[in-house]
């Protein structure tokens, strides 16, 4: 495995995880502060708005950044697109409008649509002996990076309420209560980009080819024979530079345009559920949700993100190996079905979980009429602590899947590239 060559891209990927997730804990609570909504049944609408508007714009701007990068390589590319993440996510974090929140959550759709463009330096460096662990770090640097992500947005925003001791005094965390959030992902971004300075090597190699010229030489009249020919080809060789010249269309033969549509089903139904998880949790029971605040959503992703590391870098390689990408991929979809059927059954067990929202009294609790779990921290209902194991459980169950399935189709996009050269606007059409 190159690692030395590995570090920053896997950074690139990592900031752009973080960067993803950051925001969907306090979500729900910073577009109720705004002036703009007035029903509360309406904030999980328009926090969707804020939440699509980075995937609408990244979808928009991958295939200009894929095939950027094929022509002037992906160092330049990834670079960019880390400095753009840095200021953008400094400049949501000072949202005081909707508005605002809007355009910078755009911008910033648009500064890591380079995406796919991590994934093919990635797969540049690989080759057959390592290509199956060396694709799996992308999928793993983006489970752990979205659950760290998600666990900072939940844990840091509003930190002069939460942490009083520490931030009460604070007159720029009072005034701008999520940038302290935002600053850490910021700052995370900008490390990458000063490391990939010094670190990130170029591994777009153009192809050098030997090409033949035929040209008129003239003979001597003494020395022309009937067997010498009037036009003679004659080997130069030439280092020239070849970018490519094929266009998307002409790359989605049925095998390639059969992987991109799975694909994006697969990736339609993960987008929505990264996006409704956090309404679903922030929204109150009685709505149909679980009643959560931000830091109680930030631990649902942060206490399930340590088996990714097992899942990606033990797990999967191991099955890759015996049972080939197909099969993982389609074993990735079948272990995620019940986290999609089963999630929403959730919010009747919230209802009667005291501490996960002070609404229903203890002893009212028609499930249970067990007493009360004391624990170090506090004590909690039968009802909560089961709401809390069925949640991990169902989020372990989804990682599971989507590390199955994302590193898999990963794998099949790379392999159905025609060449090396074509793989920046083959991940872009993946990502598109």
């Amino acid at each position: 495995m190159p690692w030395a060559k590995l570090t920053a891209v896997i950074g690139v990927r990592l900031c752009e995880a973080i960067n993803f997730t950051l925001i969907l804990p306090f979500m729900y609570k910073m577009v109720s502060e705004f002036d703009t909504v007035k029903d509360p049944k309406n904030i999980a609408f328009f926090a969707g708005l804020i939440l699509t508007s980075l995937s609408i714009c990244q979808t928009l701007s991958v295939m200009f950044w894929g095939r950027l990068s094929d022509k002037i390589g992906r160092r330049p590319v990834l670079l960019m697109g880390l400095f753009g993440d840095t200021v953008t996510t400094i400049l949501f974090g000072m949202s005081k409008s909707y508005k605002w929140a809007l355009i910078t959550r755009s911008l910033n759709g648009i500064c890591v649509g380079n995406a796919p463009v991590s994934k093919s330096a990635i797969a540049e460096m690989s080759d057959d002996t390592n290509r199956p662990r060396t694709m799996a770090l992308a999928p793993l640097t983006w489970n752990f990076g979205s659950l760290f992500g998600a666990a900072i947005g939940g844990l840091l925003a509003n930190p002069a309420e939460k942490y009083p001791r520490v931030f009460g005094n604070v007159a720029l965390f009072k005034e701008y209560p999520y940038l302290l959030p935002c600053l850490v992902s910021a700052l995370i971004a900008l490390v990458c980009f000063v490391v990939g300075i010094f670190k990130l090597e170029e591994t777009l190699v153009v192809n050098k080819q030997q090409v033949v010229t035929p040209t008129a030489q003239s003979q001597p009249s003494g020395s022309a024979t009937e067997a010498t020919p009037l036009l003679r080809q004659q080997e130069e060789s030439v280092a020239a530079e070849r970018q490519p010249q094929v266009t998307l269309r002409q790359l989605l033969t049925p095998v390639v345009t059969r992987v991109l549509l799975t694909n994006g089903l697969m990736s339609i139904s993960a987008a929505m559920s990264d996006q409704l998880l956090p309404m679903f949790s922030a929204t109150n029971p009685k709505d149909g949700g679980l009643g959560f605040d931000t830091r109680q959503i930030g631990y649902s992703y942060f206490v399930s993100g340590f088996a990714v590391l097992y899942l990606q870098l033990v797990a999967y390689p191991k099955w890759s190996r015996k049972y080939g990408a197909l099969l993982c991929y389609q074993y990735g979809l079948k272990i995620m079905t019940p986290y999609f059927v089963l999630m929403p059954f959730l919010t009747m067990l919230a209802r009667h979980a005291e501490n996960a929202i002070r609404v229903v009294p203890q002893e009212e609790s028609i499930l249970f009429s067990l007493p009360a779990i004391t624990t170090p921290w506090g004590s909690f209902s039968v009802e909560y602590v089961l709401l809390w194991l069925l949640l991990v459980l169902l989020l372990l169950v989804r990682i599971t899947g989507n590390a199955f399935a994302f590193t898999s189709i990963n794998l099949i996009t790379s392999n159905t590239a025609p060449s090396r050269n074509y793989l920046g606007i083959m991940n872009g059409a993946q990502q598109f």
